[in-house]
């Protein structure tokens, strides 16, 4: 096989007698060294004939030989690693990679390469600085197949240890990339964890990073209320497989055998609520079918239990189990009727309790209406125009009358007391108005003074005041009929008055008639 002039095998003396690449051992290979065919392949390594292109300082004639060392070179155009010049690989430190302490810290590529150093220059081999002609211009990258083939079948420690360090700087960084990235998925991974949500029975698995049941809340927009169940516990930590489930509290205006709560229940039904809530419905009556929803405004709910209630009737006793809301309506359950009178010895519209005992009183009798009178009141008013001691009735009294209606009773065989039932006025009473004087009485009557009165009083009365006639007609010192008296501006009767008012009067009945009232007694004035 022919060389190309100034190929770097020509210019190798005695290449031409050896085979260029040496006898082909198929387990003579090193999988660390590139040219060996089954050894890593580097996407970046150029044609020789496109050298310049791709940076190097010295063109490579020839035909592409894949077998051929990659071209190494210390970067002229500055070493930019994998961002820089194709295929000048330059190889970094374990201690220069970067440290990325957690994944969100994960920019790009560029924070998983290193800064680059400076490259050092390169010095070929003394045998290799001869080949290349004065002073050694030759580099690296232009020692021929012949010496790496003659190196291959050496199995040169000095061949393989220039190149394994190259090669292992390529590979150590990529292999630690790629354990960073491991190890960060890992973390991930492991934070990521499956559960499994249950909104009241409707159930989805989710994937999560919460470490908590509250965590888990807020991250789906959940809020509960201090009625509302979870299970588990709010601050229970989450482990991958868990199940969280959330139960909504619903208000229940709950009527129980009478009685009125206000109470709370995660349950979704009728059913489930009074389970929940310890209420026993066996026998008991519901406003609502067990299989009722109960949504998340609420329900008014009434439950009346089946109760135990005994009835002493008609000399018998019978025990029901009812859930009647009266006592009425549970005596309908036990077959006893009311009539007329009948009552039960508790109101018949109130609510039977479990355990109560109840009695059955048969009533008959008649009625019986009573009148009775109303005594009238007496109201006394002063009067100026009258005399002090002086009364006169104005209007006179009178009494009212009062109807009462009494019920006579006999229960269970048995006479009652009268019971008042009923009572009204037939007639209103009427007020008696007197009228008081309040006049000075006047001490003495002009033509009737210096007369013996007290002579007179006694042939007429004896010096009583209080005297009467046998007849009832004449009364008091000088004998007054009611009429006479009267008219004189006395009130009421002449007895009643006192001695020195009985006195004024008859002064004045003498002015005006002289002693003719007096027709024996009269003489006693002047005598």
């Amino acid at each position: 096989m022919t060389q190309a002039p100034g190929s770097p095998r020509a210019a190798t003396s005695g290449a031409a007698e050896a085979p260029p690449y040496g006898l082909y051992d198929p387990y003579d290979h090193d999988p660390y060294d590139p040219a060996t065919p089954y050894g890593a392949y580097a996407p970046y390594v150029p044609y020789a004939a496109d050298g310049e292109r791709y940076g190097f300082t010295t063109p490579v004639d020839g035909p592409y030989d894949p077998f051929l060392p990659e071209p190494r070179e210390a970067a002229p155009h500055g070493a930019h690693g994998t961002h820089g010049t194709h295929g000048a690989h330059v190889g970094y430190a374990p201690e220069e990679l970067p440290v990325l302490t957690h994944l969100h810290d994960f920019q790009g590529l560029d924070d998983l390469l290193p800064r680059q150093p400076a490259a050092p220059d390169v010095v070929a081999p003394a045998e290799d600085q001869a080949e290349g002609g004065e002073g050694g211009a030759e580099t690296a990258p232009q020692r021929t197949g012949a010496r790496r083939g003659a190196g291959r079948r050496k199995r040169s420690g000095d061949k393989r240890s220039g190149e394994r360090p190259d090669t292992l700087r390529r590979l150590i960084p990529q292999a630690l990339v790629v354990a960073f990235l491991a190890g960060g998925t890992s973390s991930f991974i492991a934070a990521d964890k499956t559960v499994k949500l249950d909104i009241e029975g409707r159930s989805r698995t989710l994937h999560t990073f919460a470490d908590d049941v509250d965590e888990l809340l807020a991250d789906e927009h959940l809020a509960v209320g201090e009625h509302d169940a979870v299970t588990p516990g709010h601050h229970h930590g989450l482990t991958a497989g868990d199940q969280v489930t959330v139960r909504y509290g619903r208000p229940v205006a709950l009527t129980l055998d009478g009685r009125q709560h206000q109470v709370w229940t995660t349950a979704s039904t009728v059913d489930g609520a009074l389970r929940e809530l310890g209420v026993r419905a066996e026998g008991a009556y519901l406003s609502a079918s067990r299989s009722a929803p109960i949504s998340r405004h609420g329900l008014d709910l009434h439950v009346r239990t089946e109760r135990s209630v005994t009835f002493m009737a008609d000399g018998r006793e019978r025990t029901v189990r009812t859930n009647a809301a009266t006592v009425r309506e549970a005596l309908g359950t036990a077959g006893i009727s009311l009539h007329g009178q009948d009552t039960t010895s508790v109101d018949p519209d109130s609510f039977p309790r479990d355990g109560q005992t109840i009695s059955v009183m048969r009533i008959t009798g008649t009625e019986e209406v009573r009148e009775t009178p109303i005594d009238f009141e007496t109201e006394r008013h002063d009067d100026p125009t009258l005399y002090k001691g002086t009364e006169v009735v104005a209007q006179s009294g009178e009494k009212g009358m009062e109807r009462t209606t009494y019920a006579l009773r006999i229960v269970n065989g048995v006479k009652q007391k009268p019971k008042k039932i009923h009572s009204e006025t037939v007639r209103e009473p009427r007020t008696q108005i007197v009228k008081v004087g309040t006049k000075p009485r006047p001490t003495t009557v002009g033509g009737a003074e210096g007369l013996n009165w007290s002579g007179l009083a006694q042939c007429e009365a004896g010096g009583r005041p209080d005297a009467v006639d046998p007849t009832g007609t004449y009364g008091g010192l000088y004998q007054f009929d009611t009429h006479t008296w009267q008219s004189l501006g006395g009130s009421g009767r002449p007895q009643d008055a006192p001695a020195s008012e009985q006195t004024f009067r008859a002064k004045k009945l003498y002015v005006s008639r002289g002693a003719s009232p007096w027709p024996v007694c009269g003489r006693k004035l002047h005598g």
